[in-house]
């Protein structure tokens, strides 16, 4: 595809040019995922990735905002992406806008980290901890990868549940809960995500609970606390399925298991309600990779609606942002999360973050992605030793989706050039 430029106003200082933008949907391995490779006429070439709506980004990265990209300075890093984003908030710049902001900028974070030879991490100030705490999501293999026969991209927060056998974290975390923490504390995770509660949003929908179901759904975790007492952490993901009354019910019910936090077990619609869940739930909340803009995340903050803030880089808008509301969070005395469950990038572009802002304390991980198909998109895996994962050492994002991915014959594929 040839694609009309748009003259950049800012000067091209570093005399690198992007020169194409290639992305694929790889549905036979994760249908929601999009991976974006942005190249220049230096032979740096970047990846970036985001997740859901993978036709409608790859249309915003194309037709769009490529008119902007192309023959332009992939250096200026910072200058693209308050372009893009003043652009895309004049009509609402939340959903494939922000996810397309997000793709790209950790596209050109890779390139500026490959131009300059340097870890990004590094590029961000360096170290702030030598390695980064990871707790283990619920997720099995399979969870978003594919649904039903077509491999077609399923709902947000309806994943699949999996079955009993290695790495099936999600059917382990629901019907032996025990015996997966016990395997997790042997490989020296500090704390575990329990997504229990879907099933009582399918059952009963998101405005009430039945108490029965309420203590049917929270064994898995008493059986945790039973077995191994205090030596891994407990935390809660609600999808945002519920509202008020059903949220706190659930509160109720676990604050004698001592969670680390509960997350998104409230709908993510009104901040003040969220600041009312906070205030009367008596344990930690966590608030949430589903806000895509700094706008939400001042809501939250200003409203004292979380403990913990939860960020997703590739939705919230790449590295730029996710460095920027980890240390806006910061101002506030309330730590920063990061956010993953999708592809590896994601893991990555987290990890970058996670390493040079002091203000970041977790980093999601879902052990059975990094273990089973990371590695058919990725040439350099995500390093883990004993519950923290280590800084990635190349430069760049420190790993590269790999070529064949984007073969111009899977129907999936699109490519932009100057014309």
């Amino acid at each position: 595809m040839v694609t009309p430029s748009i003259p950049c106003p800012v000067a091209n200082s570093s005399g690198i040019k992007i020169t194409a933008l290639e992305t694929v949907i790889p549905g036979h391995i994760m249908p929601g995922l999009l991976l974006l490779r942005i190249h220049t006429d230096a032979g740096f070439v970047g990846h970036g990735e985001t997740y859901y709506a993978p036709h409608a980004v790859a249309s915003m990265i194309h037709d769009w905002m490529g008119r902007r990209l192309l023959d332009a300075d992939p250096l200026s890093v910072e200058n693209h992406w308050r372009f893009l984003y003043e652009r895309a908030s004049a009509f609402g710049a939340r959903g494939a806008e922000m996810r397309a902001i997000s793709a790209i900028d950790l596209a050109l974070w890779d390139i500026l980290g490959q131009a300059c030879g340097k870890p990004v991490w590094q590029l961000l100030g360096g170290k702030a901890r030598e390695k980064v705490r990871i707790y283990n999501s619920s997720g099995g293999p399979n969870y978003g990868r594919r649904v039903g026969e077509m491999g077609e991209q399923g709902w947000p927060g309806h994943g699949d549940l999996g079955k009993p056998g290695p790495l099936e974290d999600n059917w382990a975390s629901n019907f032996a809960a025990g015996d997966l923490a016990e395997e997790l504390i042997a490989e020296g995770y500090t704390a575990m995500k329990f997504w229990t509660f879907d099933r009582a949003y399918y059952e009963f929908g998101g405005g009430y609970i039945p108490w029965s179901a309420v203590k049917q759904y929270i064994k898995p975790m008493e059986e945790v606390r039973n077995r191994v007492g205090d030596k891994i952490e407990i935390l809660l993901d609600g999808h945002g399925f519920f509202q008020l009354p059903a949220a706190l019910r659930i509160a109720e019910a676990m604050r004698d298991l001592r969670p680390l936090w509960l997350e998104d077990v409230m709908r993510i619609d009104n901040a003040d309600t969220l600041a009312d869940f906070r205030d009367k739930a008596g344990v930690p909340v966590a608030v949430s990779e589903m806000l895509c803009s700094r706008e939400d995340y001042r809501l939250v903050l200003e409203r004292r609606a979380a403990d913990y803030v939860m960020i997703d880089p590739t939705w919230a808008g790449g590295i730029s942002e996710t460095r920027r509301l980890a240390e806006f969070a910061q101002a506030y005395n309330i730590p920063a999360t990061m956010h993953d469950c999708t592809g590896p990038l994601t893991l990555f572009s987290g990890l970058h973050v996670a390493t040079a802002v002091p203000n970041v304390v977790f980093q999601e991980s879902v052990r059975a992605h990094i273990r089973t198909f990371y590695s058919s998109l990725i040439d350099t895996n995500v390093i883990v030793e004993n519950g923290f994962a280590l800084p990635p050492t190349g430069p760049g994002l420190g790993t590269r989706l790999l070529p064949e991915l984007f073969d111009p014959a899977n129907p999936q594929y699109r490519v932009s050039r100057k014309s």
